[in-house]
């Protein structure tokens, strides 16, 4: 407890004060709750956190057209997005996201972009082929009308998904299996082209600088052999740069560094900027961070800085589970394997394995070991989540949970239990997540700016508010100062900056700067983490994680482990209560075992008190037991951007 130089429980005060002073639907910053005027410095600093998802898809995705979204395009998004009632493309009826959403990115695939549904409605121009692939094509269209006719799209779609590798530790595109399926409908160029103009379209549209932000993106959807290496790439620019390009997809090239050569070749031609994301690294296979390239070559100081100029986030957490960690390499973490997802997307069954790879703690543990040999980091990346939704609606509230695609939005259809084209069903899905961003206002360039610089984090869905400084000597009581921005802002550095120890400060650990604020419409606040990795003077790779704020009177046992927050969910309803947990944490905390020779990463995990799940809600409604996939409650939670120490 010596440790914790100051923590506070709740100031009832200002929370009250904080949740009146929100403006609609929109959060105020904690520097609003400053008393003096702001330093000069400050005053540049960002002022406000927005919530949106970067990585959405609508009835212009091939996959979310075959699996029954046929309406939902991209003016029903933003709709969503912004708080308007929209019909759901499934179930027909009225639906509202609870809480409005600050920006968004349309990420339909590149590939086949707007195909199946140009195709299936007779809208689009294709360009003139020979006689047999005339009838190839005639033959295509005929099956794919059937198969949206008839609710097969499923079966459809998956004649498009990979099969798994023929030769182990291969590079999977070079893999003997991986094979891009042949287009029977010809070039798609015109259809793919028109499509992308209404997405661009749509997205100037709905954006209003200063309320809402839309940003022009799309996703690049690399799969061979099942592995998931899809990125979602969105632009600050607008209509005028966008369409100068044609989305790059993986029928275009299959490996990142093809990508990212893509995006350099477009920013010179058009001028056009932009920010690539990973996700889903947990079914990567191993790959997404793995110690060489996808080529099996060894990571060079040129690889890692070509990575983090276009790849300076990930996306933690989604639908298709949570890469932040696995306890197979945390087995210390007790919050750990939180909504997995054990499936690969593929053709055949294969047996889910948990790689190092595949999971961000240990890649950023990796990130450090190679920076030690080559003097550049190709893992230093922040941290986001997003929804990966196709149902055109980003959905990631328990309560008000969409499904991932279309089919699997009502408590019936969750089951897909004779299709056997996948194994899992929409009780699998986990109905996460946002990307929260520090901005000094609500438009393109200034959330593209904090993507740069790493100022964002992950929430799995709830508007947790979370801010981290990293320094070496803040105020005394700052944790407690109505003006704790402020003093972050001016005596430290947030997520995502790197802590570099001035000359004139000696004998002295990293000190932390935290606090969390609930979200006002959801559960109260169990504790605040930080999570410690580093490499020792012999290479090998640590981690520890710390409890450092937390809700009641719970003491630390001697292994730095804190008891449960309790649990007030009832299962039946569901529902749950605010009475335990903490609407506010905030600490000053310094790393009790820093050793000033060794590089480090530190990012903050915050902790809600246990709710219930989406299934648990659908359970009730259909009046049937705990869905095996389950479980009836969860603990939701944000993970900050890293702040890494470098000696």
């Amino acid at each position: 407890m010596a440790l914790i130089m100051s923590k506070i429980i709740i100031r009832d005060d200002r929370v009250k004060s904080y949740l009146l002073g929100t403006s609609g639907l929109f959060f105020l910053s904690f520097v609003s709750f400053a008393a003096p005027a702001p330093t000069q410095e400050a005053t540049q600093a960002p002022t406000q956190v927005l919530f949106g998802d970067t990585h959405l898809h609508t009835s212009y995705s091939f996959d979310a057209f075959l699996n029954r979204n046929q309406s939902a395009d991209p003016d029903t998004a933003y709709r969503w997005a912004k708080g308007q009632a929209v019909i759901h493309p499934y179930h027909r009826a009225r639906v509202q996201i609870n809480t409005p959403l600050d920006f968004l990115v349309v990420a339909d695939h590149a590939e086949m972009m707007g195909v199946m549904r140009g195709l299936y409605t007779n809208t689009v121009e294709l360009e003139p082929v020979g006689f047999l692939a005339s009838i190839k094509r005639w033959i295509a269209v005929k099956m794919l009308n059937r198969a949206v006719e008839e609710d097969l799209g499923l079966e459809f779609f998956g004649e498009f998904l990979p099969v798994s590798a023929q030769v182990s530790g291969s590079d999977p595109v070079q893999d003997p299996s991986n094979e891009i399926p042949d287009s029977a409908f010809g070039d798609l160029t015109k259809i793919e082209t028109t499509a992308w103009a209404e997405i661009v379209d749509a997205a100037e549209r709905h954006n209003d600088p200063g309320k809402f932000t839309s940003l022009i993106g799309w996703e690049w959807s690399s799969i061979p052999t099942g592995a998931n290496l899809h990125r979602v790439v969105f632009t600050p620019d607008g209509a005028d740069k966008a369409k100068q390009f044609l989305p790059y997809g993986s029928d275009e090239g299959q490996y990142p560094e093809e990508l990212w050569q893509w995006l350099e070749d477009t920013k010179k031609r058009t001028g056009a900027r932009f920010v690539a994301i990973p996700h889903n690294s947990n079914i990567s296979k191993g790959y997404m961070f793995a110690e060489t390239t996808l080529k099996g070559k060894a990571i060079d100081a040129n690889y890692a800085r070509t990575r983090m100029q276009w790849e300076p986030v990930v996306e933690a957490t989604q639908f298709k589970g949570d890469s932040e960690a696995r306890g197979a390499f945390s087995p210390q973490d007790e919050f750990a394997d939180f909504e997995n997802f054990d499936h690969y997307l593929q053709q055949d069954v294969e047996a889910y394995e948990a790689k190092k790879g595949s999971f961000i703690r240990p890649a950023l543990k990796t990130g450090l070991a190679i920076e030690n040999k080559i003097g550049v980091n190709p893992f230093k990346f922040g941290m986001i989540g997003s929804t990966d939704s196709h149902t055109g609606l980003a959905s990631p509230e328990e309560d008000n949970f969409m499904g991932k695609v279309a089919r699997d939005s009502t408590p019936e259809t969750k089951i897909s239990e004779g299709k056997k084209v996948v194994t899992f069903n929409g009780w699998d899905m986990s109905a996460s997540g946002l990307a929260a961003v520090w901005a000094k206002e609500n438009t393109r360039e200034a959330i593209y700016n904090a993507f740069q610089r790493k100022e964002v984090y992950a929430t799995t869905g709830p508007r947790l508010k979370v801010q981290m400084f990293g320094g070496w000597d803040f105020d005394k009581g700052a944790a407690n100062a109505d003006n704790f921005a402020e003093i972050g802002y001016r005596q430290g550095i947030p997520m995502g900056g790197d802590l570099i120890k001035p000359e004139n400060v000696t004998g002295k650990a990293p000190q932390f700067l935290i606090r969390a604020v609930k979200d006002p419409k959801g559960a109260n606040l169990d504790r605040i983490q930080v999570i410690k990795g580093w490499v020792d003077s012999k290479g090998a790779q640590h981690e520890k994680v710390h409890n450092v704020a937390w809700a009641g009177e719970r003491k630390l046992d001697a292994k730095g482990k804190l008891a449960p927050v309790g649990n007030t969910v009832d299962i039946s309803i569901p529902s749950y209560t605010n009475t335990i947990g903490t609407a506010e944490l905030s600490v000053k905390w310094r790393d009790p075992s820093f050793i000033a020779s060794q590089n480090a990463f530190y990012y903050v995990r915050v902790m809600q008190i246990p709710t219930p799940r989406h299934s648990q809600y659908d359970a009730v409604a259909l009046q049937i037991d705990t869905p095996k996939e389950g479980p009836a409650f969860l603990q939701e939670r944000a993970y900050t951007s890293p702040i890494w120490y470098t000696p």
